[in-house]
């Protein structure tokens, strides 16, 4: 027989947790804010291809020299498909924040100095890209309305599909978990310094799937039970059960996935492709989030939410 776990009495434990980790986001984003990337605030990139290690310490202070006049970020990714037997290659975009035009002359400054002071590195320019702040807003309010339309339509599914279970409950107690996923994948990007980009997004919306589709499986699983449980048994125990019985399925998914993704993080790493580790990371931190959510937060507040509407009527 298995060991029924009691997720619904242990739940201030599963929810202090989540509020602490909440409250510690709150305060590092209070200190350190929040950045947004270049595809949302606007500004200009230009990007350098060139092979060989350099020093990125010279290399900042290298591309500072050639722009005194601007506050400038640059960001370094190994380019696997030009590496050859001798040497890496690299690509370094330099990013100008603003909606200022960065001139011609200004970039065959920063090309003669890099090709000067790093003669043996052959830098070449690849090519600049530019996105007005305005364009960048509007490109991350479309970004936001996606997922909050997603959101909506994922509460009306669950609705409609548990009405047996109290629709309205499970669904709104489904989009509780939901925003704590995305609170989480947020605060990630805050604690770790990662400037919010269309990866975010995208992790927003595969988590919202995947978290959604664990806490389904659940409720799929205490509608059986509910139908085959006395009328006046216990809603906390028909979930404890249900939980109990899922959840080896729930968590060897998730390791699964977190394998697979693990994977890829570790070869990002290895080969310094920052846009890929800013997509790996906060999938794994969200796959995590996700099936803890589904297991500690969803159901146990289902479960409250029917308790005291049954004791007011």
């Amino acid at each position: 027989m298995k060991k029924t776990l009691d997720f619904v009495g242990k739940r201030k434990i599963f929810f202090g947790i989540s509020l602490a980790i909440i409250v510690i986001g709150i305060i590092c984003n209070c200190i350190f804010g929040v950045t947004l990337n270049i595809q949302f605030k606007g500004g200009t990139v230009i990007t350098y291809n060139y092979v060989g290690d350099i020093d990125e310490g010279k290399l900042q202070d290298t591309i500072q020299e050639a722009t005194p006049d601007h506050t400038v970020t640059f960001t370094v990714t190994k380019d696997i498909m030009n590496n050859t037997a001798d040497q890496d290659a690299y690509s370094v975009a330099i990013e100008f924040s603003g909606n200022e035009s960065i001139e011609t002359d200004l970039q065959k400054s920063i090309t003669d100095t890099l090709i000067k002071t790093f003669p043996d590195n052959s830098f070449e320019y690849a090519e600049t890209n530019s996105v007005e702040a305005s364009m960048g807003l509007n490109f991350l309010l479309k970004c936001l309305t996606a997922v909050a339309i997603a959101s909506v339509l994922m509460v009306i599914y669950v609705t409609i599909r548990f009405k047996r279970i109290g629709g309205l409950s499970a669904g709104m107690m489904a989009l509780v978990a939901l925003f704590h996923d995305v609170a989480m994948i947020y605060f990630l990007y805050v604690i770790f310094r990662m400037p919010i980009d269309s990866n975010f997004i995208a992790v927003v919306l595969m988590i919202l799937g995947y978290s959604l589709n664990d806490t389904i499986v659940i409720y799929d699983r205490v509608r059986e039970e509910r139908k085959l449980a006395d009328k006046s048994a216990d809603l906390a125990g028909i979930f404890n059960k249900s939980a109990s019985a899922v959840m080896p399925r729930t968590i060897a998914t998730s390791i699964t996935t977190l394998v697979a993704i693990g994977t890829v993080y570790v070869v990002a790493l290895i080969f310094n492709l920052n846009s890929v580790q800013s997509f790996a990371l906060p999938m794994m931190i969200g796959i995590v989030s996700g099936c803890y959510s589904s297991l500690c937060i969803a159901g146990p507040l289902w479960v409250c939410w029917n308790n005291r509407k049954s004791k007011k009527a």
